[in-house]
């Protein structure tokens, strides 16, 4: 048996790499030749280029067979907790391919670029209008992007003041992005814990803060998907002390429409454009994570910013800001993601963004009812009240009467043809398994899911072993996570490597 033989029985791999395929001398593609007048420098050119050889059909069948292979929010149910990996209208990328949207440069004058500015000016109104804020930033280009960007504000703020404040709050159940923004914006972190009923506990919250209180960060829906409903109280204790108050925006698709960040006492406020507003999240980008502002804090935003100059009727970007923290980002943002969260919108409308949290949460809440019936799921935190837009379960049961694991069940799913929801995280929970169905799927694809969930559930009373081997249907089996993370093979030559040993 061959070494690739081998690696397709062992991981049930059903597809070669692309340079296995390769024969000398076939040819998918044809270029032309260089005039010979064009001279290019000897110490210019290649005297080997490794490259497969293969067909133009070769090459498309190669690469539909590894799509067809992969999943997608596009293939079937996305519940990835705390993600918001929603399906996302296909007209947003058509309009994000038109040409003045995908052929201009950042580098032109911006007399030839109106259009883009206006764009962007347009989406930063909407967006501070739906968050409750004075002014918004487009740069950041990713989540926690945004949330460096608004500790480095919270840092010049004080600074400004003349307070010296080393201290950002943080709840034990936040985004782990949350704990390393603040740290590297040169904050010491204080976790505060959270109560019974999943929120954060004000009691300990009130002890923590003090004059060296710089910012308390919180995601309000929690990643508990729970609702702080002290948030008034919790405001009031920040900014008693002089401290600011930052929202992760993770969860906006919780609350969109039906409550502002800014109405609750935020200061600052993040969104993930690529999570609550058309460009799916994943992949490792592109993403984008404005940062909106009270007014108090607007004249240390980044440059450039937006502005219209009404004499003129044109739109110019700003550089002359004395109090502006510099440049978080080159540029004015990921362009094509703020087109398309700027379509979203326009498409949605207000009404349709308050349908969104509607839809959301009513989907959240069914499945989290239909689970409280199966055994083997348990909610660690007060359930007598609804959850908003996700639900945290703990297969602690599962594990603790059939050693059956959170991540057990996860990869059980995707024989199922499902996507695993994110499992371990918030790290209070222990077991967590962490379900976001999104306001896009319908009753018929929740109650598969859940059935799904029952069937596991099942499963690991009369076989757990099963369990333990799972997934048995994807075209990977099971890999060695840990193997995989550690010694990682990244290039065709270190494939080659051990394909000779």
């Amino acid at each position: 048996m061959t070494y690739r033989q081998a690696r397709w029985a062992r991981e049930g791999c059903l597809e070669p790499l692309v340079f296995e395929l390769s024969k000398a001398g076939r040819m998918g593609a044809s270029l032309p030749r260089a005039p010979a007048r064009v001279k290019i420098p000897e110490k210019l050119t290649r005297t080997s280029l490794e490259l497969p050889e293969l067909s133009e059909p070769q090459v498309v069948r190669h690469y539909t067979r590894l799509s067809q292979m992969n999943y997608g929010v596009d293939s079937g149910f996305y519940p990835l907790g705390s993600c918001t990996m929603k399906y996302n209208p296909k007209v947003c990328d058509e309009l994000v391919n038109l040409d003045g949207a995908a052929h201009i440069h950042p580098y032109q004058a911006e007399e030839t670029v109106q259009g883009a500015l206006e764009l962007m000016y347009r989406l930063e109104r909407h967006l501070a209008e739906i968050a409750g804020v004075s002014r918004v930033c487009l740069h950041p280009s990713a989540g926690a992007h945004g949330e460096l960007l608004g500790m480095l504000l919270v840092r010049a703020y004080h600074k400004s003041t003349g307070s010296k404040r080393t201290e950002v709050i943080v709840p034990d159940s936040a985004h782990g992005t949350n704990f390393a923004s603040a740290a590297m914006a040169g904050f010491n972190v204080v976790v505060v814990p959270s109560n019974n009923r999943g929120r954060v506990d004000l009691g300990a919250l009130r002890e923590a803060v003090s004059n060296r209180t710089a910012a308390l960060m919180l995601t309000n829906p929690n990643t508990l998907g729970l609702f702080e409903d002290e948030i008034l109280e919790i405001a009031e204790a920040i900014h008693k002390v002089g401290g600011l108050l930052y929202y992760d925006g993770a969860n906006l698709n919780g609350i969109l429409g039906k409550a502002r960040p800014g109405d609750m006492g935020f200061d600052i406020v993040h969104f993930n454009l690529h999570k609550t507003f058309s460009t799916p999240h994943g992949g490792g980008g592109p993403g984008a994570g404005p940062i909106g502002v009270v007014r108090k804090l607007e004249k240390f935003l980044p440059v450039p910013v937006i502005e219209y100059d009404r004499r003129r009727k044109r739109y110019y970007l700003d550089y002359n800001r004395p109090n502006s923290i510099g440049k978080i980002k080159s540029f004015y943002g990921n362009f094509g993601v703020l087109v398309k969260a700027y379509a979203y919108i326009l498409l949605m409308g207000a009404e349709g963004l308050e349908e969104v949290s509607e839809a959301a949460v009513l989907n959240a809440n069914y499945i989290m009812r239909k689970l409280l019936k199966v055994e083997g799921y348990e909610l660690k935190f007060d359930t007598s009240g609804p959850c908003k837009h996700e639900v945290v379960f703990s297969a602690e049961p599962l594990k603790k009467k059939y050693g059956v694991r959170a991540h057990f069940v996860a990869k059980r799913l995707l024989d199922f043809g499902m996507h695993a929801p994110t499992y371990y995280f918030p790290p209070i929970v222990p077991e967590a398994l962490m379900i976001e169905p999104t306001e896009t799927e319908t009753k018929e694809e929740l109650d598969q899911f859940i059935e799904a969930l029952k069937q596991i559930a099942e499963e690991a009373r009369s076989d757990p072993e099963k369990l333990q081997a799972a997934p048995t249907a994807t075209a990977i089996a099971r890999l060695d996570e840990v193997k995989a993370s550690r010694e990682p093979i990244l290039s065709w030559r270190m494939y080659r490597k051990l394909a000779k040993k």
